[in-house]
């Protein structure tokens, strides 16, 4: 039998890992959207849809605009993250993560839920309508996993950027 306070300690261990985990989701998200502007023109994306995508992680956010995904196909050009079939680039991806405060904790299930969900939506084949689903499939596994940032954190690293 497991003492309580062991227990205790394991819970404590777990929490803090999810908010290790979503604090460098924070930062990820924070310097990736840094690439929103540059390429709201290029992808079409409406100032309506520019506003609401900064709330990106939060609930009533619901990720369903084709134009959002040519957005994020051209942010994730811009660092290197997609290769020529837009499906993304897993070394890119990896050194992008890590390249952040603790991102060795979050590049590898980072990778893999974009992976999966990369994988359920494959048959689709207007680029952007896929990415779309794919960022709409992604926020909810992380929310799922614990890695999703709260919009508050991601306010309080945006100047670093």
């Amino acid at each position: 039998m497991c003492s309580p306070w062991v227990l205790l300690g394991l819970v404590m261990a777990a929490v803090s890992g999810a908010r290790g985990t979503a604090e460098v989701m924070s930062h990820v998200t924070a310097h990736f959207g840094k690439a929103l502007e540059e390429c709201r023109t290029e992808s079409g994306l409406s100032p309506e849809i520019l506003e609401e995508f900064q709330h990106f992680w939060s609930e009533d956010f619901e990720v369903v605009h084709r134009e959002l995904g040519c957005a994020l196909i051209c942010m994730s050009n811009k660092l290197s993250l997609l290769q020529d079939d837009t499906r993304i680039h897993h070394v890119n991806m990896h050194d992008y993560v890590k390249g952040f405060p603790n991102g060795e904790v979050l590049s590898e299930k980072m990778v893999n839920l974009l992976h999966n969900c990369e994988k359920q939506f494959d048959d689709i084949t207007d680029d952007c309508q896929r990415t779309v689903k794919v960022a709409a499939c992604f926020k909810v596994d992380a929310k799922k996993e614990g890695i999703a940032p709260e919009v508050a954190m991601i306010e309080a690293v945006m100047e670093r950027y």
